[in-house]
């Protein structure tokens, strides 16, 4: 079911010229505005690598993929009910986040017709009790009933490995390893090293050695695409 955040989302790109829910190449199409197609997506990446490597042989993409920064939960005592409870969400988005997705992408991005714009939002999320399609019960068990859209508080366009390399921390050793990146960025390795699997995989840093069982990267000198 699409959500009022969708929606709303939906609205914001397509603006007052743009058409919404639009058929091409066989694929439905979130917004066209200025001869851009415009998908809101909001789940995996993985999901349309697909449709946006048919759409880009013939049009310009841009995929808008919502990171929450903050959520304020809403709990109701039922799918249509009675607001019970309201609370800020302790989780918070980043912008770097959107590595967590471009991982599932990097055989399609970057494309000289493909724009990808990370966009962070604040939301409202409305649950109620239930358990869904999950087999086992719990009593923390919820469904989401809405999601609605609070404000954008922060946009990043990526176009190119250039724009990839942007998202680097300053003052990064030339080479450096990926324990060298999560410390810069105030992150776990692991995150560190899926940022780094996603720069190299799309031309951003370049593998120049091995200093133990690390490998060693430096930012590509190959002009990007």
């Amino acid at each position: 079911m699409e959500t009022s955040l969708h929606r709303q989302l939906k609205a914001i790109y397509a603006g007052a010229d743009g058409r919404q829910e639009v058929v091409c190449g066989g694929y439905r199409i979130d917004a066209v505005c200025g001869g851009e197609l415009i998908e809101i997506q909001h789940g995996s990446l993985a999901a349309i690598r697909d449709k946006v490597r048919s759409l880009l042989e013939g049009h310009r993409v841009r995929i808008v993929k919502p990171i929450v920064a903050r959520k304020v939960l809403i709990k109701l005592d039922g799918r249509d009910g009675h607001e019970l409870q309201r609370r800020r969400s302790p989780k918070r988005g980043k912008l770097l986040d959107v590595f967590d997705e471009l991982v599932y992408f990097t055989r399609v991005f970057p494309h000289p017709r493909l724009t990808l714009e990370a966009i962070l939002v604040d939301v409202e999320e409305c649950r109620y009790p239930g358990r869904g399609k999950r087999r086992r019960r719990s009593r923390c068990d919820f469904q989401i009933q809405d999601q609605r859209l609070l404000g954008v508080v922060g946009r990043r366009s990526l176009a190119t490995a250039a724009d990839l390399r942007r998202l680097l921390p300053a003052r990064l050793p030339s080479p450096f390893d990926t324990a060298q990146l999560a410390a810069k960025l105030g992150l776990p390795r692991w995150e560190a090293q899926r940022i780094a699997y996603c720069l190299r995989e799309m031309g951003a840093v370049e593998v120049v050695g091995k200093k133990g069982n690390s490998l060693m990267y430096r930012t590509a000198r190959r002009k990007a695409a």
